[in-house]
């Protein structure tokens, strides 16, 4: 198998060269009029050429702490701008250049003389060299990245103003940067920029670009002895500084450097999220919900503009190759610890049974239903004596809450919490039999995935009274209701549940979030009935979403949200991710993952592995996603190759394809 490294090497210089050829071209940088003065009035104020202004009375108002005492910054000067490409993202951009007053002009290989006309734009059709006579001070590029060398090639630049200012909003800018070095004339402006958002995240944002960043790079500005120049390109920044935008000044190189380790990273994962369709279930969780998002936002960008992300980013080959290891690394670390399991069945003798009953077939049980909560002081809700087994960080977590409603509330642990339980008010017992000889009526398991059985198998049921309420809140319920099944005496009742939330999701309260059950066994009685609804109502009083499901029902939907979730978590985990100056938000929703995945214990997410039997497939499901992406990459890459090697030489291409 060749290597993704070893393919590029076959490939011919002038491909593998041209996204670089910014960083060799050479810059030509003049004095800005603006840094002079100081960095933020570069993008915030646009003084009048014909107004004086005193060097101090300008330095006051520029740090002025106090806004009611600042004068705002007069309006920047319209421009006229010149909009090639206006497609769906240059029409995005032509409302808001629009509402500040500038004049626009547009053309588009695609008519979109109607969208022009409902929005008061000039829209030029066939011949570009109609609107470069009309003089645009401006000419902003939001041409594909495959497109823009050949319309650079065949742009009249004879027809425009020598001193016009081109722009560029291209999502890789050290290649935008080289070819508006090579095809533009020396006498012309050239600004590259990447404003970090789009109509869907401008969406999300309820339509406002505040807060969202704007990466720019001054590539080639006329100097102090020509100020109009100066004072056009911070106009044209004014657009979005005005818009609320965080405004990022930072070199072409820079910028591609950021966004192979964040934007690349975002869209591959969300790319890989489309390909396995996911859906929401009835038990989603924050991070599963955010992945949902991320997936239907790559959804609506054209695989053209994720390709160009790859092929003309110097840094997102490297960045596609560690993401394959850390899957790699991951998928290593989960079958070696399985075959760890299976070699002390076999070799030490160990009576630990591979759930077989657990891994049959798929059969959904009802369907989910919500749980109802009267919130009304009657009969049916109790205060209860529960007993947590295994008082760590969940168990701690939920004994607040409960303690907090006024139920009595024991605890053990094999690691000493007496000062916790102290503190939250829990009686805390060093021995079990101590605690059960206080006859909770419900005995609460928090107890890891791994230790759940041997836990079950060592405790000494005939201490409790006879229709004690067992509970559960493991991330994965087929597993601890066979568990249940087969250690627990009949006559003890048997409650699944999942809080769909932790210490860290939960910690600004419950409300809204999913609390998954399944009445296992519970007594015919109303006394056994009413205690159970008494636990569950401990959940709904804080405002839980209560969804009663069958065992089997969570675990195949868990394992194609939760299961999911925490993969690709521990996945971009190993990548040591880290926030850059360049985030978007939807890199911010992967870091937010990467955090809440990190506070889990490996051994959580093995025991999701582990003891749901729909897990495997979900893992092969994701790895045959990740790899019909990577060929979905070099098969463009390799059709790319084939172009520049051979044209459109048909025998050439038929003999190849034959040969293989």
């Amino acid at each position: 198998m060749i290597s993704h490294s070893h393919l590029l090497s076959f490939f011919p210089t002038t491909l593998l060269t041209k996204p670089s050829l910014a960083s060799s071209s050479p810059s030509l940088s003049f004095p800005s009029l603006s840094s002079s003065i100081s960095i933020s009035m570069s993008s915030s104020f646009s003084p009048n050429p014909t107004t004086t202004i005193s060097p101090l009375s300008l330095s006051l108002s520029l740090s002025d702490p106090d806004p009611s005492n600042s004068i705002p910054p007069p309006p920047p000067p319209p421009l006229r701008i010149a909009i090639i490409g206006f497609g769906n993202y240059g029409q995005f951009l032509a409302e808001t250049l629009l509402s500040q007053g500038h004049t626009l002009l547009a053309h588009s290989r695609s008519d979109h003389s109607a969208a022009a006309t409902r929005l008061g734009v000039s829209f030029f059709t066939t011949d570009l060299h109609d609107l470069c006579e009309r003089h645009p001070d401006v000419v902003l590029l939001c041409t594909s990245i495959l497109s823009t060398e050949s319309l650079l090639k065949t742009l009249p630049f004879q027809s425009l103003r020598r001193n016009t200012l081109f722009v560029d909003v291209l999502s890789v800018k050290d290649f935008a940067k080289s070819l508006l070095l090579r095809y533009v004339p020396q006498h012309f402006d050239i600004l590259c920029t990447h404003p970090m958002f789009g109509p869907q995240s401008a969406g999300s944002n309820h339509g406002s670009w505040r807060g969202l960043r704007f990466v720019y790079d001054r590539v080639r500005i006329g100097g102090e002895d020509n100020r109009s120049r100066v004072s056009r390109c911070e106009s044209f920044l004014g657009v979005f500084e005005r818009q609320g935008c965080e405004m990022v000044e930072m070199s072409c190189a820079d910028h591609d450097r950021y966004a192979a380790g964040s934007q690349f990273i975002t869209h591959t994962v969300g790319r890989v999220l489309e390909t396995l369709k996911l859906e929401s279930t009835p038990i989603n969780t924050r991070g599963y919900e955010a992945l949902l998002g991320l997936a239907e936002n790559t959804r609506g960008d054209s695989f053209d503009l994720y390709y160009g992300l790859f092929v003309y980013n110097n840094n997102s080959l490297e960045m596609l190759e560690r993401l394959d290891l850390a899957f790699e690394s991951l998928r290593k670390e989960l079958f070696g610890r399985l075959h760890g399991v299976v070699r002390k069945q076999l070799f030490e003798g160990e009576t630990q049974k591979a759930s077989l009953d657990m891994i049959r077939s798929k059969d959904v049980a009802a369907a989910a239903s919500k749980y109802e909560y009267n919130n009304t002081d009657d009969d049916s809700w109790r205060l209860l004596k529960i007993g947590i087994v295994g008082f760590g960080n969940f168990g701690q977590f939920l004994a607040k809450t409960m303690v907090k409603q006024g139920h009595a509330v024991l605890a053990y642990s094999r690691t000493d919490y007496t000062d916790a339980a102290a503190e939250l008010g829990v009686s805390y017992f060093s021995d079990i039999d101590d605690m059960f000889e206080e006859h909770p009526e419900v005995v609460l398991l928090c107890t890891s995935i791994l230790s759940t059985e041997k836990v079950l198998k060592s405790l000494s049921f005939q201490r409790l009274k006879r229709s004690t309420l067992f509970v559960d809140v493991l991330s994965v319920k087929e597993f601890p209701r066979n568990a249940f099944l087969q250690t627990l005496p009949r006559d003890f009742d048997i409650l699944c549940t999942h809080p769909m939330f932790g210490p860290e999701s939960g910690k600004n309260g419950w409300e809204g979030l999913s609390f998954v059950f399944d009445k296992v066994r519970i007594g015919a009685d109303d006394r056994r009935a009413s205690r159970c609804d008494s636990f569950l109502d401990i959940f709904a009083r804080e405002g839980c979403s209560m969804v009663e499901m069958s065992c089997a029902e969570h675990d195949w939907h868990a394992a194609g949200s939760q299961f999911i979730t925490h993969t690709v978590g521990r996945v971009l985990e190993k990548l040591g991710l880290e926030s850059t100056p360049v985030d978007t938000k939807g890199y911010e929703t992967l870091l937010k993952l990467v955090e809440n995945t990190a506070g889990d214990s490996f051994d959580l997410y093995y025991g999701l592995f582990l003891y749901n039997p729909n897990a495997m497939e979900q893992l092969e499901r994701f790895g045959f996603a990740f790899e019909s992406l990577k060929k979905q990459l070099f098969g463009r890459l390799h059709g790319l190759l084939h172009k520049q090697l051979f044209g459109n030489d048909k025998e050439t291409q038929i003999m190849l394809e034959t040969t293989g």
